[in-house]
């Protein structure tokens, strides 16, 4: 493989996890930038918006400006512009709802008045999900709204266990209501090209770094690019066997990024 001219690097799991930055990752993105080797940090959380993770990442010792992260919310909102969907129901945690602002919300967990929808929106609600938002986006997309997932990821760890991500949400729903969801995050190539194209390199000389196999390594090789594993965040040994997705490299951590 030829040797990366600019990096698409995944945030928890990777960067940080567990309210805590990763060893070494700090200065990993210190010694691209010392070299100028672009980069961009992509995102399927929509628990935070861009604003919000600019915060946090300044918190934890990165100095990134908003137009240097790229996350699942923000790639579905311009997959909804450019759908020209003119209401949107979101599910979504409010950091989402805050990159969501210049659309037309109704219900959902927008707090506005439910109204017929062309797109339901789903995000990682996790335990704010209950039986009457399922219900709702399940009478929504049955009426014939499309079904726009922010990300369809399986789980993610928190702390010391694995939890449900969006993805079992998002099957359940397409299961219900007889509908296939758009991916607008990882795995998406919409989303891998959207991110490539910001750094004016070519998909074969970008490196996709992340902890999760499924939509950092197979989403970013099937896009074209390099997917390299980090075993951190969600990585399990286990995930390794069987040999269906095979990573361009497997570092440690990020801090192995050179």
């Amino acid at each position: 493989m030829p040797a990366p001219a600019g990096y698409l690097l995944d945030l928890e799991g990777t960067l940080y996890t567990a309210g805590a930055v990763m060893p070494g990752a700090v200065e990993a993105l210190a010694r691209l930038r010392t070299r100028q080797v672009p980069f961009r940090l992509v995102t399927n959380t929509t628990s935070r918006s861009r604003r919000m993770l600019v915060e946090r990442l300044a918190r934890y010792g990165f100095a990134v400006a908003a137009q240097e992260i790229v996350t699942a919310t923000l790639a579905g909102v311009e997959l909804l512009r450019a759908g020209g969907y003119a209401r949107v129901a979101p599910f979504v945690p409010a950091g989402a709802l805050e990159d969501m602002a210049g659309l037309a919300l109704a219900g959902g967990t927008s707090g506005r008045t439910r109204a017929a929808a062309d797109a339901v929106v789903l995000g990682d609600l996790g335990e704010r999900w209950t039986f009457a938002l399922l219900q709702e986006a399940f009478e929504q997309l049955t009426a014939g709204a499309a079904l726009i997932a922010l990300s369809r990821d399986r789980y993610f760890r928190q702390e010391s266990r694995l939890t449900l991500d969006a993805g079992p949400f998002v099957a359940a729903l397409e299961y219900a209501a007889g509908v296939a969801a758009t991916v607008a995050g990882k795995p998406s190539a919409a989303f891998f090209e959207a991110a490539v194209r910001s750094l004016g390199v070519t998909p074969d000389r970008v490196a996709m770094v992340g902890d999760d196999l499924r939509s950092d390594v197979d989403g970013a090789q099937r896009a074209g690019l390099q997917g390299w594993l980090v075993r951190t965040g969600k990585f399990r040994e286990e995930d390794l066997r069987g040999g269906a997705i095979t990573p361009d490299r497997i570092l440690s951590s990020v801090a192995d990024v050179d």
